[in-house]
């Protein structure tokens, strides 16, 4: 094997480092409220112009858009949709899976030809996968037509980094390695007027052995229950009819904090606030207390659905994975909810060919997904992320064996999403309109309490309202009914 190459004399700032990521500080992060600022010759810089931002991944990278375009619109830039007429294109990555990678370059590649068109514009990729060292030299080496580079621990520095992108004529990285502190008071343009994210904590440090996560979005650091709070209310007052609560690791919430106060003391907390539907994700098997499940039982506004990622019904493969829970444990859990949980819906992740998964060992994970039915599950084909421990593994499986399985298990999905919606056919259900069908805009759509798309006719005065509607048709992942109000 060769050395890797050198390539930080190309670029100023600074570069990503996975030895450094892993490395998890005993200090308490430091709450900071005044870190961001718009440096004086950067308040109008964007005014006559437009931004563009494309997100790939998970929902924290949708807050992740809200807060920088709050931030460009503060410095006087318009949005638009048009990326090939925008001042500045920025692509917001994810690194889960190797596919997204794959998909952030292939923008890349076409943005080339956009650049020599036009080589005032400014093109800036941020996100998980650059704060991977290698997505960093790759840029370098193959897409040396951007022009800046940031993570995703310092998102306050935006208008620094783009000042820097406007006055260089040379590469602007600058990518925090550890974690930095929880800044508060960052501005936000939200997607949207019904529907709010609300951030509870970053980072995770439960290191399942294929993650990259952990690396790219820090260690654990749980923001203040007042500011959760605070800021729950300011949207209930703002009349949105629905917030998710946001972490890689919402169950963990609160243990860095230096009190009692957990996850299950703050979904209390915001049961009290007079917003119509509270929702959170991720939920780990792990850190789900019986004072959650007892706080969910309760109902309120606390929506009945849970998401419990297993990843795997072999309690040998989720050893290997570092899943901190074998298979009896998980169902016991699983069950816990099904059961003390009004009407709850449970969805899940599973990876089906982790390296050297054997036929047996997926057996074992189709027949949990048949013994506990799940309503849904998002299933992926096990996508190796250089840095983390999976990726040294030897992997002896065939593709088409991993692409025969993934075939088998979504067929049992499916069966039970079917048999799940069948049970709502002729009942009322309570819709949270969020808009019209592309097609037909007499059509309109919306999601349950337990989060079940449902597609109806009805006028466009509901969109933005929770109505009821009796479901008359069921599908495999979606509901239709008539509006059943006056």
């Amino acid at each position: 094997m060769g050395t890797k190459k050198d390539y930080s004399k190309y670029f100023t700032g600074t570069a990503p480092s996975l030895k450094e990521a892993k490395k998890r500080s005993k200090a308490a992060p430091q709450v900071i409220t005044d870190a961001f600022e718009i440096p004086t010759d950067m308040i109008e810089a964007g005014k006559g112009k437009t931004f563009f931002i494309r997100t790939y991944g998970c929902q924290m990278n949708e807050h992740d858009e809200e807060v920088m375009a709050g931030i460009f619109e503060q410095m006087g830039y318009l949005r638009t949709e048009e990326m090939e007429t925008a001042d500045v294109v920025l692509l917001n990555t994810c690194a889960v899976r190797e596919n997204a990678e794959n998909k952030v370059f292939g923008v890349l590649g076409h943005l080339k030809a956009l650049k020599r068109e036009r080589p005032e514009l400014l093109l800036g990729v941020c996100g998980c996968m650059t704060q991977e060292e290698e997505v960093i030299n790759r840029i370098l080496q193959k897409e040396q037509h951007v022009d800046f580079i940031f993570g995703t621990h310092n998102i306050h520095r935006l208008p620094q980094i783009l000042r820097d992108a406007l006055m260089n004529k040379e590469l602007v990285v600058e990518v925090w390695s550890k974690e930095g502190d929880i800044i508060e008071n960052l501005p936000k343009t939200r997607n949207g007027n019904l529907k709010a994210w609300v951030n509870i904590a970053y980072g995770c440090d439960k290191f399942c052995t294929y993650c990259i996560i952990p690396y790219t979005r820090g260690k654990e650091r749980s923001r203040q229950p007042e500011d959760i709070i605070n800021e729950v209310r300011e949207l209930a007052a703002a009349g949105y009819q629905e917030v998710t609560l946001l972490g890689q690791n919402v169950n963990s919430y609160g243990k860095d904090l230096g009190t009692e106060y957990r996850f299950a003391d703050l979904l209390a907390d915001v049961q009290k606030i007079a917003i119509p539907r509270v929702r959170f994700t991720t939920s780990h098997p792990w850190d789900f207390t019986d004072e959650m499940v007892a706080v969910l039982a309760s109902g309120g506004n606390l929506m009945p659905h849970v998401h419990l990622p297993v990843q795997a019904g072999s309690s040998s493969v989720l050893k290997l994975m570092g899943r901190q829970y074998n298979k009896d444990s998980y169902t016991e859990l699983y069950n816990k909810i099904r059961t003390q949980i009004p009407g709850v819906a449970v969805t899940t992740d599973i990876i089906v060919g982790f390296p050297n998964e054997t036929d047996e060992q997926f057996e074992e994970t189709l027949a949990l997904c048949k013994e506990l039915k799940y309503d849904g599950a998002y299933t992926f084909i096990y996508s190796p992320r250089e840095g983390t421990p999976a990726a040294k593994m030897v992997d002896n499986i065939a593709e088409e064996t991993k692409k025969a399985r993934l075939q088998r298990l979504n067929a049992v999905v499916n069966d039970h999403a079917l048999t799940h919606n069948q049970a709502y056919l002729e009942t009322v259900q309570y819709v949270l309109v969020e808009g019209t069908s592309q097609k037909n805009d007499a059509v309109l759509s919306g999601y349950t309490e337990s989060l079940k798309l449902v597609n109806f006719e009805g006028p466009a005065s509901l969109i933005g309202k929770i109505v009821p509607v009796k479901v008359t048709q069921v599908r495999t992942w979606s509901l239709y009914g008539e509006y059943a109000g006056e």
